[in-house]
């Protein structure tokens, strides 16, 4: 029983949140394209566990924290403070598979409740490593972390 608990308690969770609009999300070839042209950059911020961030993240992302946390949400809030409400950003995590991510869909209300209007969601469908990383999009890592 008590390992079912935690499952049935994300799974609840997951189905408390509003269903996202094909309109919120952004597949990584479209990101990896737009990273790799000369055009203006969005604000790319990751909405997920700090340990993975230090491993591999994808090139200039801003480190928000989970968003399935209440200080995660707070850290979110302090890190686009300065970011203008029109500015383009992509939220990701890519934990786990993304119907069952826990961080990007309270992100993403926090951030349309914040006022920010241009915000999508990086569509990770399995994980970072093979939805991003394997794909050979560009990524970085903290000096002396290992990665994927």
């Amino acid at each position: 029983m008590k390992r079912v608990l935690p499952f049935v308690i994300a799974s609840l969770i997951l189905l408390a949140q509003p269903a996202m609009r094909p309109s919120d999300l952004m597949q990584p070839a479209a990101l990896a394209a737009v990273l790799k042209g000369s055009g203006p950059k969005p604000a790319v911020v990751f909405v997920g566990f700090p340990v993975l961030y230090r491993s591999t993240r994808i090139p200039g992302a801003l480190l928000a924290g989970p968003g399935a946390r209440s200080l995660g949400i707070e850290e979110l809030k302090r890190t686009v403070a300065k970011l203008p409400k029109d500015k383009e950003i992509v939220l990701y995590c890519g934990c786990c598979p993304f119907g069952n991510c826990p961080n990007v869909r309270p992100a993403l209300e926090a951030m349309k409740a914040m006022g920010y209007t241009k915000v999508k969601v990086l569509e990770i469908r399995e994980n970072l490593s093979s939805d991003w990383v394997s794909k050979g999009y560009p990524t970085e890592k903290t000096a002396g972390a290992s990665g994927f």
